[in-house]
């Protein structure tokens, strides 16, 4: 049997894949954008707070690819439907529920590319999270839009404008640092005997 690298780091740092080994990863990240989303800064002028969700977001989509990311984050939406406290201050009919019911979507692409190689050059790994970042924050702006009957203008001031920058510092680092990570876990991934 040929021995093939993935395109999807977490594949690379084991011998085999397991169903186990795959639906813990998934409950990983779903966890881990739970612990995210409470990292959580009010902004008094919009009802839209800063989170590290997004971040967790992108790092599934990079680090589990397209399926094992979306899964996270239905996972996570999940246990939100469910009554538990996971959200930053908000429902999946709230204010900020555009932004949460893109996460799965989002993933989804963002590991997509991945899987097609985005993640081997720091340039088209900028361009994967800016596709998936930018799939966030539309839906997120258009759905405070429509809930909210604020103009266009006025929901990208309250659920763009104060983000912009946070997230292409969440871009900047997973750009940064994945591709080496990933050239790294290729180079010592275990070759099957």
């Amino acid at each position: 049997m040929n021995y093939t690298a993935s395109n999807v780091l977490i594949d690379n740092l084991s011998r085999g894949r397991s169903a186990v080994l795959d639906w813990l990863e998934i409950a990983g990240f779903g966890l881990l954008t739970v612990v995210l989303a409470q990292l959580r800064i009010p902004l008094p002028f919009t009802p839209v707070p800063v989170t590290g969700q997004t971040f967790a977001v992108l790092l599934a989509g990079v680090l589990l690819g397209a399926r094992r990311g979306f899964l996270s984050q239905v996972a996570y939406l999940g246990l939100g439907a469910a009554g538990l406290p996971v959200f930053a201050g908000g429902s999946l009919v709230g204010a900020t529920a555009g932004y949460l019911w893109s996460f799965p979507v989002a993933t989804f692409l963002l590991g997509w590319m991945v899987e097609r190689g985005a993640v081997r050059r720091t340039w088209s790994l900028v361009g994967a999270l800016l596709v998936a970042d930018a799939c966030i924050l539309a839906t997120g702006v258009l759905w405070l839009k429509f809930l909210t009957a604020i103009s266009l203008r006025q929901a990208l001031l309250l659920g763009f404008a104060p983000f912009w920058a946070g997230e292409i510092l969440k871009i900047s680092l997973l750009a940064l640092v994945l591709p080496s990570l990933m050239r790294r876990s290729q180079r010592t991934s275990p070759q099957p005997s």
